[in-house]
């Protein structure tokens, strides 16, 4: 967060903001990046693949649902309109937003979201719910267990489950993912670091009315699970009260549903056990996103990000570091020798014909725009004796364990060596990086 002394709002930093700008801005690249992604990380056929590429439904307005950043402000909104029954709509979320919050003040409720309420009274908080009424839930008329009960039937009576129809067959991938032993055989084991992952991708390709309803109520039962020693209410036990209205297909029938009955379950659990980090993006796509605005190298999966972390050289890891646009390309390593190499012979290599020739071999070892001069040192540097070529050349190394500028003496080292950009001297401090 920064702050602002001029006594505006702070500024709060969100890290993902250009992804969402990507999203908005370039969406057609921005589902390439996603699906090309989860792909990498699990295996889904032609025809559950094709399911992924569905178009985000369109408001009545003709254009899709949510537009760049769209902020949680809706909530405070309460148009009159049906939210029961209906599609999801963000006047459905901000009505039932009202449940959302009630519930969050009261999780000590033991068994909570399974003792069913009143029916009368839930019936009364319906009809003033499709109303668009502001609830006055301090009057008392209500009990916690209507309020879940109904949150509950909200989530039952949407026209799709809440993770989407089309979405399922990733879901149901996402949960075999597993680690491998030594050997490289699958083991039982689940692979929790490429299943936050993934999630992290699908997620992404939500519509955003659901997205946003999904992350206000697994961030609700997150809570509600850290409170178990109170509500009797584990992750695993809201997994069961829940995964029908918010996993479970509609239209699969009963053989198909037993059969992956344990995986929908265990999925629903995962969500709200890791809710906190679902909803965040891989750090590779916030990399992409931020260098695509930047219009400097893509980043466009994990495995790139590891490579150019891995191995980058120096000088790419001083220009990551340091902000400047980074160049992935071998000859801006020896340009930048060259370029070092250059001022040096200028500074400190006494006027002579060999000088002179040596610069000019420069030049036309470097590209146009590696500067190369030929300007004498001042008068005022004495130089006691001739040196040796290897002995004279000191190269001025950005030193990556300290923010200091070192110069370390070359021996033994050909022009040719030079020239190759192999001049480049490793800083042997052991301080850590600033």
């Amino acid at each position: 967060m920064k702050s602002v002394g001029d006594g505006r709002q702070p500024i709060i930093f969100n890290p993902d903001f250009f992804v969402e700008k990507l999203r908005h801005e370039r969406p057609e690249a921005f589902t390439e990046l996603v699906l090309s992604n989860i792909t990498r990380l699990i295996d889904l056929p032609g025809a559950e693949f094709s399911q992924l590429l569905d178009e985000e439904p369109k408001t009545p307005n003709g254009t899709a649902a949510g537009g760049f950043f769209r902020s949680f402000n809706f909530l405070k909104r309460k148009d009159k309109c049906v939210v029961f029954g209906m599609p999801l709509t963000e006047e459905g979320i901000a009505q039932i937003y009202q449940l959302i919050v009630y519930l969050s003040k009261n999780l000590h409720v033991e068994g909570l979201f399974r003792v069913p309420g009143n029916s009368l009274r839930q019936q009364t908080l319906r009809e003033q719910l499709n109303s668009g009424a502001d609830i006055d839930f301090s009057s008392g008329d209500f009990h916690p267990n209507d309020v879940a009960t109904l949150l509950k039937s909200f989530l039952g009576e949407l026209p799709e489950p809440l993770l989407t129809q089309r979405h399922l067959h990733a879901h149901l991938k996402i949960t075999e993912l597993s680690l491998f032993d030594d050997q490289g055989n699958k083991t039982s084991l689940p692979d929790k670091e490429r299943q936050i992952e993934a999630l992290q991708l699908l997620l992404m390709l939500l519509p955003t009315a659901n997205r946003a309803l999904l992350k206000l109520l697994l961030d609700l039962l997150y809570h509600t699970a850290k409170q178990q020693d109170k509500n009797k209410m584990s992750a695993h036990n809201l997994a069961l009260m829940f995964a029908p209205h918010v996993i479970w297909p509609k239209n699969m029938n009963a053989s198909d549903l037993q059969e992956n009955l344990k995986k929908l379950n265990s999925g629903m659990a995962f969500l709200i056990k890791h809710s906190q980090k679902i909803f965040r993006a891989p750090a590779y796509l916030r990399e992409h996103a931020r260098l695509q605005f930047a219009n400097t190298r893509m980043i466009h999966s994990k495995d790139d990000l590891e490579l150019l972390s891995v191995g980058g050289s120096p000088f790419v890891s001083a220009c990551k570091r340091s902000g400047a646009p980074v160049s992935l390309d071998p000859d801006s390593h020896t340009e930048e020798a060259l370029r070092e190499l250059c001022r040096h012979v200028t500074d400190h290599m006494p006027n002579s014909a060999k000088k002179k020739k040596l610069i000019r071999q420069l030049g036309k070892q470097s590209s146009p725009s590696t500067p190369v001069s030929e300007s004498t040192t001042p008068t005022s540097k004495k130089h006691a004796r001739s040196r040796s070529f290897g002995g004279l050349i000191k190269v001025r190394s950005l030193c990556l364990c300290s923010n200091q500028t070192t110069s370390t003496t070359l021996t033994s080292v050909t022009f040719t060596d030079v020239i190759k950009g192999i001049s480049l001297s490793k800083c042997s401090c052991n301080s850590s990086p600033s």
